[in-house]
């Protein structure tokens, strides 16, 4: 249900922007992410997190910057803005020390888990794949621009390549963390050092 939460705008976006106008996706897209945070906050008593409270930045921005700047821009170059929003809001997480995967895996493990240098080093590196995931989708939107005889399917493509290995990753890392290394208390992922 989690991962669905998550992917939801994503993959809502990326279906509107082949029916509607750009703003129209992008505002769209802000309205379902806010929806997300709501179903998250009110019906599973959950925190807000890093990633969709950026997500509504980054579709809002661009929606403002294509609705009031630049309404003719291109459907790659609208993926490519959202796509470099998405990768500073999980590099941002980085730099604070907060990888954004950590506000959903702490709500999986219990406290005791979550403090162990193991897990936290998990999380950087599950992060560091998403960020990955978004310089590849963001590759894919920059060949569309460039390369004008690709097809659109190319950079979809690329995006579901990107993110289906992201999330594979993202469920099999700490389990391959486990088994290599044991489970100490519970759910634990030792460190490596």
């Amino acid at each position: 249900m989690t991962i669905f939460l998550i992917l939801a705008p994503y993959g809502a976006f990326a279906v509107l922007m082949m029916l509607v106008p750009a703003a129209v996706s992008l505002f769209a897209t802000v309205a379902i992410c806010l929806a997300t945070i709501a179903f998250e906050r009110f019906v599973r008593g959950r925190a807000v997190k890093m990633l969709p409270a950026g997500a509504v930045l980054t579709f809002a921005a661009v929606g403002c910057y294509v609705l009031l700047v630049d309404p003719g821009m291109s459907t790659s170059a609208v993926k490519f803005s959202v796509d470099v929003g998405m990768l500073l809001v999980i590099l941002a997480s980085i730099a604070v020390r907060r990888p954004f995967t950590l506000q959903y895996a702490r709500e999986e493990v219990d406290a005791e888990t979550a403090k162990l240098p193991g897990f936290i080093r998990a999380n950087y590196i599950i992060s560091w794949v998403w960020a990955a995931s978004m310089v590849a989708m963001m590759i894919g939107n920059v060949a569309l621009i460039y390369v004008p005889g690709l097809p659109i399917w190319s950079s979809l493509l690329v995006a579901f390549a990107a993110r289906n290995c992201a999330i594979y990753f993202t469920k099999w890392y700490p389990e391959h963390r486990k088994a290599k290394y044991g489970a100490p208390p519970a759910t634990a992922l030792p460190d490596t050092h």
